[in-house]
């Protein structure tokens, strides 16, 4: 009988701690983590000096305000004395942000569910390609199509919504005009942040799990159930984030919207009429030509937008947290 030698059988290595606070032992775990530490904190001081100087340079400007900085129409700060508030700023860029985020994300929706579950490979690859190549087209190239294209045709519509919608108020025009007016800038905005949205979507969409779509059409289900079933409650929360992504720069376009809009401080939620203002086309239209004093009163302007923009993301963040029907898990 042939003998057979013992095998050495090696001790098994020491058990490899997580990300729990202790040393993995290996120095490019300790390197990536701490970077990954430092970026985050990096982020976190970065926002906060610019918090900080938002906050001093406003505290400047409303100190010197003979008007209510929140409820004032006018924006005259080299008045003698300094008059300036940001009511009609406020309502335009809410109404103008209402009006791209409406028009956007159920075209966008489309379109990501059309390249991601209905085209054919050979056309939804060049589809999805020049869907984010529009993503890239600078903001003024944008705002010259929208004044030289945009805006003359645009006539027509106006005409028809006055004459068909008029008793909703908000379609209403009161002063005729050229349509330089918040639903050309609301069109203009849906342009803009069509493609963000879109790609967002898309790439959800494309992560719902197969054996989810697989089990649906095994009982029967058509394509659009098995899109509303199983695609559109997974995508939930990834839809929410890109919308948001999207009113985030619909929230601070500047020049797209400072070319096509006839800024006036006047109120109004007659959408045809012309005039309003954006905080963003504001900023971009009175900063090279603002005094001292006017600067930090449109600098003040911009931590009012920045606050906005942070309660935007954060309510956002807190409707997917609270929605477990939006985390897809449940898909």
């Amino acid at each position: 009988m042939a003998s057979t030698t013992p095998i050495d059988v090696p001790p098994p290595a020491p058990p490899v701690k997580g990300p729990s606070g202790t040393s993995t032992g290996r120095a490019g775990d300790k390197i990536f983590s701490g970077l990954s530490k430092g970026s985050g904190i990096l982020l976190l001081v970065v926002m906060a000096a610019i918090a900080g100087f938002l906050t001093y340079r406003a505290v400047i400007a409303i100190s010197k305000d003979e008007g209510n900085f929140l409820t004032t129409f006018d924006w005259n700060p080299s008045a003698n004395p300094p008059v300036f508030g940001i009511a009609v700023l406020l309502v335009g860029t809410i109404v103008s942000s209402i009006i791209a985020m409406v028009i956007a994300v159920p075209v966008a929706v489309g379109i990501a569910l059309f390249i991601s579950h209905y085209a054919p490979r050979k056309l939804a690859a060049p589809l999805a390609y020049v869907v984010d190549l529009l993503a890239a087209v600078p903001s003024i190239v944008y705002g010259i199509w929208g004044a030289l294209f945009l805006v003359p045709y645009l006539d027509g519509l106006n005409l028809w919504l006055d004459h068909y919608f008029a008793w909703t108020y908000v379609f209403d025009q009161t002063q005729p005009g050229v349509a330089r007016n918040m639903l050309t800038v609301g069109i203009l905005l849906a342009i803009m942040i069509l493609p963000i949205v879109t790609s967002v979507s898309r790439e959800v969409f494309l992560q719902v799990p197969k054996m989810n779509e697989e089990a649906a059409l095994a009982l029967g289900a058509t394509r659009w159930e098995v899109i509303r079933l199983s695609v559109l409650p997974f995508g939930r929360s990834g839809v929410i984030s890109a919308s948001m992504l999207g009113l985030g720069r619909a929230l601070g376009e500047t020049i797209a919207v400072a070319t096509v809009l006839s800024p006036s401080y006047l109120i109004s939620l007659h959408v045809l009429d012309p005039g309003g203002g954006t905080f963003a086309q504001n900023i971009v239209a009175k900063f090279d030509e603002a005094n001292e004093l006017g600067r930090d009163a449109l600098i003040a302007s911009g931590l009012v937008l920045f606050i906005l923009t942070l309660l935007v993301n954060g309510a956002a963040r807190l409707i997917i947290a609270r929605r477990k029907e939006y985390s897809g898990a449940n898909a």
